[in-house]
C-alpha cells in the first residue's frame, strides 16, 4: 500500500511499465522483469507497515522494490518460466471471481507449475503473450487506480482491480491480444516474428 498521495505517480508507473510490457515485452524482457519486479518487491515491503507511518512506507517501498527488482533481473534466465507460472496462478484467480469463493491453494500451485512447464516448451511465443496480457493487466489496473475516488492510503488489488465491472475481462483480453499481434508483427524483431510459409 501507498499514502494516496503518491496513488496518481504509482498509477502513472503503472500505465507506463504495462504498456512497455504489453508491446515489446519480448524485446525488453529484462527492463520488463526489472519494473514489475521492483512494483511486486515494493507493494509486498510496503504492506508490512501501518497507514500512518508514512516516511517509512515510502522508504520500505522503495527498499523493497529495488530487492525485487535486482532478484527479478538475476533470475531473468527462468523468468519465462516465472511469466507462465505467473499467468497461470492470475488465470484460474480471475476465473475463480465468476464463482463464490477463492480458489484452493492446490489448484493455482498445479496452474503455476502447468504454465511454469508450458512457457519453457513454447518459449518465445509464451514471452510475448505472457508479457502481452500482463502488461496489459497492469496498464488496466493503473488506468481504473487514476480514475478511481482516493481514500487514506492506496491499496491496489491486481487481481480484482474494479469489483463489479464485468468489462474488465474483456478490456484485458483485447488489450493482450492486440499487444501480442503488436510484438509478434512489429517490436518482437526477426525472432519473434512469425515465419511465413516458403521463406526461410
Amino acid at each position: 500500500m501507498l499514502p494516496v498521495s503518491y496513488q496518481m505517480p504509482a498509477a502513472i508507473l503503472l500505465v507506463a511499465c504495462g504498456t512497455m510490457a504489453c508491446v515489446a515485452g519480448f524485446r525488453l524482457l529484462r527492463w520488463v522483469l526489472a519494473a514489475f519486479g521492483f512494483i511486486i518487491g515494493g507493494l509486498a515491503a510496503s504492506s508490512l507497515l501501518g497507514a500512518s507511518e508514512t516516511a517509512y512506507m515510502v522508504g520500505t517501498f522503495l527498499v523493497g522494490g529495488i530487492v525485487g527488482g535486482v532478484i527479478m533481473v538475476a533470475a531473468a534466465f527462468i523468468g519465462v518460466a516465472l511469466v507462465g507460472a505467473g499467468l497461470g496462478a492470475a488465470a484460474v484467480t480471475l476465473a475463480w471471481t465468476q464463482v463464490p469463493g477463492d480458489p484452493h491453494p492446490y489448484v493455482v500451485i498445479l496452474a503455476s507449475v502447468a504454465g511454469a512447464w508450458l512457457a519453457t516448451w513454447l518459449q518465445r511465443y509464451v514471452t510475448i503473450v505472457g508479457t502481452a496480457f500482463g502488461g496489459a493487466w497492469a496498464l488496466l489496473v493503473g488506468a481504473l487506480a487514476l480514475a478511481a475516488a482516493a481514500g487514506d492510503v492506496w491499496v491496489p488489488y491486481p487481481l480484482h482491480p474494479a469489483p463489479g465491472e464485468t468489462w474488465v475481462p474483456w478490456a484485458w483480453f483485447a488489450l493482450g491480444i492486440g499487444g501480442a499481434l503488436i510484438q509478434l508483427y512489429v517490436t518482437g524483431g526477426h525472432s519473434g516474428r512469425v515465419v511465413k510459409k516458403g521463406r526461410r
